[in-house]
């Protein structure tokens, strides 16, 4: 059920996760090819906002903040797993795998890989902290103003 809390929840965490994609893309090796990183961090901000941060919002009166910060590892966590899933993809049809088991393997790897890149920034953990402890809040604020 639509609701104001999940609306704004959808839309903060879309521009966190389109801001957080734009303070990453540097952080990247020289050449790679970003294609469409920012839409779609922000549309997985936009589906953990919606279906997570503004639904607990709806749930409860307490503890914005921490799911606000619950919502941003979320986001992190489904960015990650898309990304390293796409270049395990992009490297399995290139045949670089003896099998599936490899491939997963280097999936995972790939994001720790992603993770520690994402790590050595501290604009961008600061950004996704802060980010989340604030849309969290607000969203709860709006909980409470628009039931």
């Amino acid at each position: 059920m639509p609701t104001a809390a999940r609306l704004v929840g959808a839309l903060f965490f879309a521009a966190l996760g389109w801001f957080c994609a734009e303070l990453f893309k540097p952080l990247l090796p020289e050449g790679t090819a970003v294609g469409l990183f920012s839409p779609v961090s922000a549309c997985f901000g936009v589906l953990v906002g919606w279906t997570f941060t503004g639904k607990r919002a709806d749930q409860t009166h307490s503890g914005g903040p921490g799911i606000g910060l619950t919502s941003s590892v979320l986001l992190v966590f489904w960015v990650l797993l898309t990304f390293s899933g796409y270049r395990m993809l992009q490297k399995a049809l290139n045949k670089l795998y003896h099998g599936p088991v490899e491939a997963l393997q280097d999936m995972f790897s790939l994001a720790v890989d992603y993770l520690q890149l994402a790590g050595q920034s501290p604009q961008l953990v600061a950004a996704l902290v802060v980010g989340g402890l604030a849309g969290g809040w607000l969203t709860e604020r709006v909980a409470r103003r628009w039931p």
